[in-house]
């Protein structure tokens, strides 16, 4: 499946930005509009933070395991996610590179590492559902910033 990318513009410095996600915890405020229950586990920054959680989209709500697998100060944090049972694993870049002197660029792409069959004969209705739900979230942290 295709990748899906979605990007915003965040009005604050790069190391702000960075520095708020690479919190995995602050992660909630901006995406609790479809992943919910969420329990945090490791350590709250950085490699090796975690979290379980379900996701609702389409009308169903599905366990995931998260974990931060790589972060890179100021400009890049990986996650990599597993669930359907270890049958869907994909990985969730954050890209961020300055837009101006107090402006951010952050992109997130969601890759998939492994897709269980449903999801590769579903992939034209995942990808714009996941688009819209990530940009939300997208938005929804500029937002928080410009608060």
């Amino acid at each position: 499946m295709q990748p899906v990318t979605v990007t915003t513009v965040v009005q604050r410095p790069i190391d702000v930005v960075y520095d708020y996600l690479d919190v995995l915890g602050n992660h909630e405020a901006f995406t609790d509009h479809f992943m919910v229950d969420w329990e945090l586990a490791g350590p709250p920054r950085g490699v090796g933070a975690r979290l379980r959680a379900n996701v609702k989209a389409l009308g169903q709500t599905q366990p995931i395991e998260l974990e931060v697998h790589e972060a890179r100060a100021p400009e890049l944090i990986v996650e990599r996610t597993v669930a359907a049972k270890g049958k869907r694993v994909t990985r969730g870049t954050y890209r961020l590179s300055p837009a101006g002197p107090d402006a951010t660029n952050v992109s997130f792409e969601i890759a998939w590492e492994q897709a269980p069959f449903g999801d590769r004969l579903t992939g034209p209705v995942i990808r714009p559902v996941l688009r819209k739900l990530n940009q939300r979230a997208m938005d929804r942290l500029a937002a928080q910033f410009a608060a």
